[in-house]
């Protein structure tokens, strides 16, 4: 039996070129609540989270940090970051990131009966944002 130990995600931590355009886009394009604004950082909720710890986005200015040289892409691990939306959602923010002059990807994952919007962030990573669909074909 496996142990269990993980409940929830904590946090997604990005370190960024440009906290203004980054932090706007979050909170503008995305749609997350602002938590809290730092000189050198921004903190967004993502959801109540597991007891008691929020779930969060934070947006780091990579000037700010001393020593750090960025990420080479050729190594990096990092493929999107995704939130989850309603079905309900789902059309109407289409619509809405359309009209934001947002180049959306959609897309269909039959193997989970998922629903997705892919858009870039001004960094350039890809954001997705998911909705379950009982009604997609699983094959």
């Amino acid at each position: 039996m496996k142990l269990r130990v993980v409940k929830a995600l904590g946090e997604i931590a990005l370190r960024v070129a440009d906290l203004d355009a980054m932090q706007a886009f979050y909170e503008e394009v995305i749609g997350l609540e602002l938590m809290r604004q730092f000189p050198s950082s921004a903190f967004f909720k993502i959801a109540d989270g597991y007891k008691g710890h929020t779930q969060i986005l934070a947006l780091f200015d990579r000037s700010h940090q001393e020593g750090y040289k960025g990420i080479d892409a050729s190594r990096t691990t990092i493929d999107h970051l995704a939130f989850a939306i309603s079905l309900n959602d789902y059309e109407s923010e289409l619509k809405r990131l359309q009209g934001l002059g947002q180049t959306v990807t959609t897309t269909t994952h039959g193997w989970v009966k998922w629903r997705s919007l892919y858009v870039r962030d001004p960094e350039g990573n890809q954001v997705e944002l998911v909705c379950y669909d009982s009604a997609i074909d699983e094959s």
